[in-house]
């Protein structure tokens, strides 16, 4: 809330009172999205330092502020000698406007994605911007410039806002006060009550009692409110201490805030997936065991071959389990003995899906749990110790989800990441020659789903870490989802190390020959797709 329209009305008063008569002295950058001014009355200096990234906004004021001797340009030179007069905030936004005399204004824009900083000599010169990619801040123009006017206040309700929505009459509230109505009843007070609660927030805001230092959902924040958890309470009477000490935390604990956050969410997406598939096999394992099986339905043909015709459709027949009578469908092109026959054999394959899906349930089970314990670990780290939690990262095999992102970016597959493997998948026979041709090394694991066309599928090595079986088994259900036999109940994957894997010569694009395979029965699926 530092860059929010309230704490900038405070701060611009302040920076007034501090910088009247102040030149500038030096306008520089040394860093990407970087822009570091200092002023000074010829005895003491005084340094704005903003960050202008798309990712955040941020403004600081440094007591002391050392320039690089290399990696540093200097920056609107027409700034440089400018005597500040006032410095204000824009009403109901996030602008900051330094007045020079003589005319010259410098407009900080501190929105969110597109800050910027928009130089002009003059009300009627040309705009210099820091960021010329955001032309349209040319058009901005500076307002007339405060001298004793303070800012209207803005507790009156606005005539055009909707009546139905308290929070909408007041847009550059942010996020923290909508949370601190919240937790006062807000959300369940009648709309007379909501007017009244969001307007005695206003007026705090508008005349804090103090400054807050509060951490909310893991970030570090600068608060006009008591939210979340307060860490610090500071004077609200110097808007400039406060954002001194909490500027210099909040970049200390950026990079820790930010992964910590990548760290939850990654274990938060695992447990879902691990249990969302448990749930699937659950489900289709609950649906096999209690349906009428290939191998029943098989015996009833053959008890009962007497009573079918030849070439008949279907035979009504007495279920020797139940007693009631059961109408059996048949093939006309084919003898009862072999559908008697078909069905033994779908009967083996159905036994080997049950038993392999009870062991992908209680597999994915213990997944989901053990990232629910990740989860508990990671919530006793020591807080804000950014090695620590890279260390611990490493340990647990977080770290992969960058890497699998960059390899995303650069290779012309499909990419997958599980459990710190990545798994490539060929998008047509030209890409499948080229991923198992050029780009599998022999000690990966390839995968092609049995005697169809489809993609190829290759589990990257990892030296030192053998696949394991439940990454082996997701990627042959990826082989079987990317091929002809995408809507088989069950289908059969032949996996080998890719040395075993040839091109015979003439082939045509996407054919191979395989010297060793093991075959893996799956459901074809896409695992790493949430439904």
């Amino acid at each position: 809330m530092h860059i929010n329209y309230y704490f900038l009305r405070q701060l611009a008063p302040a920076l007034t009172r501090q910088l009247a008569g102040y030149t500038v002295a030096t306008c520089f950058s040394q860093d990407k999205d970087e822009l570091v001014i200092g002023l000074t009355n010829g005895t003491a200096e005084y340094w704005l330092k903003l960050h202008l990234a798309a990712a955040g906004a941020l403004l600081a004021l440094p007591e002391t502020f050392h320039r690089a001797r290399q990696n540093s340009v200097d920056l609107l030179p027409g700034l440089l000698g400018r005597r500040l007069d006032s410095v204000q905030a824009w009403p109901h936004d996030r602008v900051l406007q330094l007045n020079f005399r003589g005319g010259a204004t410098l407009l900080l824009k501190l929105y969110s994605t597109r800050p910027n900083a928009v130089f002009r000599p003059a009300f009627d010169s040309p705009a210099e911007l820091f960021h010329q990619r955001y032309a349209a801040d040319a058009e901005l123009l500076p307002r007339s410039p405060e001298r004793t006017q303070p800012v209207a206040p803005a507790t009156e309700t606005p005539q055009e806002s909707p009546p139905q929505n308290p929070l909408k009459a007041y847009p550059s509230l942010g996020d923290l006060p909508p949370l601190f109505l919240r937790a006062h009843g807000y959300e369940a007070a009648p709309l007379p009550e909501k007017w009244r609660l969001v307007r005695d927030v206003v007026q705090q805001l508008e005349k804090p009692t103090a400054f807050y230092i509060v951490r909310v959902e893991g970030r570090t924040r600068l608060s006009l409110l008591p939210v979340g958890e307060v860490e610090a309470t500071l004077p609200a009477t110097d808007p400039v201490a406060a954002l001194r000490r909490f500027v210099p935390l909040l970049q200390g604990r950026r990079a820790y805030e930010a992964e910590l956050r990548q760290v939850r969410q990654q274990l938060e997406k695992r447990a879902e997936e691990a249990s969302t598939s448990a749930g699937h096999a659950r489900r289709r394992l609950h649906s096999l065991e209690h349906e009428a099986g290939y191998r029943h339905t098989a015996d009833l043909i053959m008890a009962h071959l007497h009573q079918i015709a030849p070439g008949a459709a279907e035979v009504e027949v007495e279920d020797y389990l139940t007693g009631e009578a059961r109408t059996i469908k048949l093939k006309t092109t084919e003898t009862p003995q072999r559908t008697a026959q078909n069905l033994y054999r779908k009967a083996k394959n159905q036994q080997l899906e049950t038993r392999q899906l009870r062991e992908r349930a209680e597999r994915r089970e213990a997944e989901a749990f053990a990232a629910l314990e990740r989860l508990e670990e990671l919530a006793a780290l020591p807080p804000d110790e950014l090695r620590t939690l890279r260390a611990w990262r490493k340990q647990h095999g977080l770290d992969a989800a960058k890497a699998t992102k960059a390899a995303a970016q650069e290779l012309p597959f499909k990419v997958f990441e599980d459990s710190g493997f990545t798994i490539l998948v060929g998008r047509n026979a030209q890409n499948n020659d080229l991923l198992t041709q050029r780009y599998a090394h022999k000690d990966d694991l390839w995968l092609h789903a049995k005697d169809v066309t489809g993609s190829h599928v290759v589990i990257r090595q990892r030296p030192g870490h053998p696949v394991p079986e439940p990454v082996q088994e997701r990627a042959a259900q990826l082989a079987a989802w990317y091929s002809r036999r995408k809507n088989d109940s069950l289908c059969p994957v032949t996996i080998t190390p890719k040395k075993f894997v040839r091109k015979p010569k003439g082939a045509v694009a996407g054919s191979v020959a395989v010297e060793r395979e093991k075959v893996l029965l799956v459901v074809p699926a896409n695992p790493f797709e949430r439904e």
